[in-house]
């Protein structure tokens, strides 16, 4: 049996942050980028990079605010200047076209890039990617704009004040990490959890992640922008949703219509982080799409 080493953390710029990749190795294979969700990070795809290192050329981002990438001096953080990152990633490795696996925000940002380089996406997967649906936008929007946004302007200046959380151990942060995430395995987190904290000078742990992130703005773009990239999507797309999850089926919603060649797959017994609480069953059904 090979042992590897782990992956190489690299970095890259963009819009004058510095932010973090991880790079599985094997250059010269058919590049893969893994894209994490919001107030996730790039390790908790090891053990999927792990599964497909030997086929592919591996690579995880850290999104913006996240991980061990640059937070962003305003804390406010577009889906749109994520989509640049990512192009910006994939300029940068000289690589291309790509294949994408990304979750829940990834995913939302992983499919504006295909929708504007579609060229430059083979496959793409996005587990819970197409944001809120239409009906929970609906209930969103049921409150005048300028009330959201004055709600919105609260919310940050609240943000600004806000430290990161510390926690005394980091038993205490994976206590936090299982209660979040209850299908987790406890080896999935304690991985997620070592890999997801910054130890303070004090002593304490905090997580990575800006706090700003639990503050999204008021509006995205327009829906009917972003019909009009999931529209221009070529590269075979699959969509998976887990059954036990907040988010709504495409299928189901409408969303799916919007898209000229995806499939929805949803999976039993799983919440909304499905590649981890069903790890066999993903790596199967990925297996199978790549």
């Amino acid at each position: 049996m090979t042992l590897h080493a782990g992956p190489t953390s690299q970095t890259f710029i963009s819009q004058r942050l510095r932010l973090h990749y991880l790079d599985w190795g094997n250059r010269g294979k058919p590049p893969l980028v893994l894209v994490h969700g919001g107030r996730d990070h790039a390790r908790s795809w090891d053990w999927v990079a792990e599964q497909l290192r030997e086929d592919y050329h591996v690579v995880a981002m850290d999104h913006r605010g996240h991980g061990d990438s640059d937070w962003v001096s305003d804390g406010n953080y577009s889906s749109n200047d994520m989509v640049y990152d990512l192009a910006q990633l994939v300029h940068q490795l000289g690589v291309g076209p790509v294949t994408i696996v990304s979750h829940s925000m990834g995913g939302n940002v992983s499919l504006r890039y295909a929708g504007t380089f579609p060229d430059m996406v083979t496959k793409i997967v996005a587990i819970e990617g197409l944001g809120p649906s239409p009906k929970r936008q609906a209930e969103m929007r049921a409150d005048p704009y300028p009330q959201r946004l004055n709600e919105w302007i609260g919310k940050k200046r609240a943000a600004s004040g806000r430290t990161p959380r510390k926690y005394d151990s980091i038993e205490a942060a994976f206590a936090r990490m299982i209660e979040e995430n209850s299908y987790l395995t406890e080896e999935q987190a304690r991985h997620l959890t070592l890999h997801g904290v910054n130890r303070n000078e004090d002593g304490t742990y905090s997580w990575k992640f800006d706090p700003h992130l639990n503050v999204w703005a008021v509006e995205d773009i327009a829906d009917e922008f972003l019909y009009q990239t999931w529209a221009a999507i070529t590269a075979p797309t699959l969509l998976l949703y887990g059954a036990d999850s907040w988010a709504s089926n495409p299928e189901g919603d409408g969303r799916l219509d919007h898209f000229a060649n995806a499939e929805v797959i949803e999976f039993e017994n799983a919440g909304h982080w499905l590649h981890h609480d069903q790890f066999d069953r993903f790596m199967a059904t990925l297996r199978d799409f790549l």
